[in-house]
């Protein structure tokens, strides 16, 4: 099989869970999958509900018109930590987050305020200012409309948490890609925050976030893909899909030490929970 070439479909799972996180618009792998054909192939093994994430202006939009055409769809939108500096380069960073949050009151599809939060990857000191401003406006956001705030955190987890501990973190907030050690996954459940394990928990190298999902408990966890990246093991580097969720899934009950079908149920409650209610 090529690097370019699709993993086949996996053994369905044996109960219903949801891809909380997903980029349908950025798929651009040469066998790329129509929005129709990658939510049926989704459905066909257990993954019927997907959350998609427009995480700058264009994919925002994307994003809300998607969840109104599919019932299997809800929105997140949001500007991008690494968006910030940019927009605010070019002075357009105000009229951004005004746009996003027209997007946020445009209906009921829009679930959440996501992707927000800090990258220090890809961003310098330079460009933290933005980052931060970002972030602490996308919270008051999240909390003046009742929906779920969901975080980007990449190298930056103390200040993840000191900006939420100052602002207040909203009622409903989910650690995408969760990417920390078992300590920062203690701290963050302590705050009530529900943690989402995406391809990298398969990843021979990421035993830390094999600790972190250890000690989080079973009614703080969720699954995603953050497709059509992390594609999980065995088909790691080839593009990734919302089909290719049980792969996690399975690597996530032998950590947990539980089986995949309880472990299923408890996902799937826990989305609606977090996303604010079944769709």
């Amino acid at each position: 099989m090529s690097r370019t070439e699709r993993p086949p479909v996996p053994e369905p799972l044996p109960h219903p869970v949801v891809d909380n996180h997903c980029h349908l618009d950025m798929d651009d792998s040469a066998e790329q999958l129509e929005v129709a054909e990658a939510i049926a192939t989704a459905a066909s093994v257990g993954v019927p509900r997907i959350v998609q994430i427009g995480c700058d202006l264009p994919g925002a939009r994307w994003a809300v018109q998607a969840a109104e055409t599919h019932d299997a769809l809800v929105a997140g939108v949001a500007l991008h930590p690494n968006e910030a500096p940019r927009l605010a380069a070019e002075g357009m960073l105000d009229d951004a987050l005004a746009e996003i949050e027209s997007l946020v009151v445009s209906g009921p599809r829009v679930r959440a305020v996501g992707e927000t939060g800090l990258d220090y990857f890809r961003t310098g000191e330079e460009g933290r200012a933005a980052q931060h401003a970002s972030f602490r406006a996308h919270i008051e956001l999240a909390k003046r409309h009742d929906k779920t705030l969901v975080i980007h955190d990449r190298d930056a987890h103390a200040d993840v948490l000191e900006v939420l501990d100052e602002v207040g973190a909203p009622e409903r907030t989910v650690m995408h890609c969760f990417s920390g050690h078992a300590d920062f996954a203690r701290a963050c459940v302590e705050r009530g925050f529900w943690l989402s394990y995406a391809g990298t928990v398969t990843f021979k190298n990421a035993q830390p976030v094999r600790d972190a999902l250890a000690v989080t408990p079973l009614d703080r966890v969720l699954v995603e893909t953050d497709a059509p990246f992390l594609t999980p093991t065995p088909h790691r580097g080839r593009p990734n899909a919302s089909y290719l969720v049980p792969h996690t899934v399975r690597a996530m009950a032998q950590v947990l030490g539980v089986d995949v079908e309880p472990l299923c149920e408890a996902i799937d409650a826990n989305t609606d929970a977090a996303f604010g209610g079944a769709w």
